[in-house]
């Protein structure tokens, strides 16, 4: 029988769970404020992952045109903090 660690574990149940993407966008609001910063993290109003999309919601115009643009950005980051290639689009609200 083999051995596994509760890490591995943990990630085999969660790579066949339904709750993936919800655990993965609490991971994500968790990391925000260290992956962009404390002023885009303060102005964030929710983050979404549905599929491979991340929803970030903002009602502040000026941060929305900025995240528009730092969309390569918050993939790469997103995924380098989560250690796999999750999200492949941004889409900004």
């Amino acid at each position: 029988m083999a051995e596994f660690s509760m890490q591995e574990a943990l990630q085999q149940f969660l790579k066949q769970s339904k709750m993936k993407s919800a655990i993965q966008a609490i991971q994500i609001e968790e990391l925000w404020e260290e992956l962009m910063g404390k002023t885009i993290s303060k102005y964030t109003d929710s983050i979404k992952i549905i599929g491979s999309t991340l929803f970030v919601h903002t009602s502040v115009a000026p941060l929305k045109n900025e995240l528009l643009y730092q969309k390569d950005t918050i993939i790469q980051r997103v995924n380098d903090a989560l250690g796999e290639a999750i999200v492949k689009e941004v889409k900004i609200n």
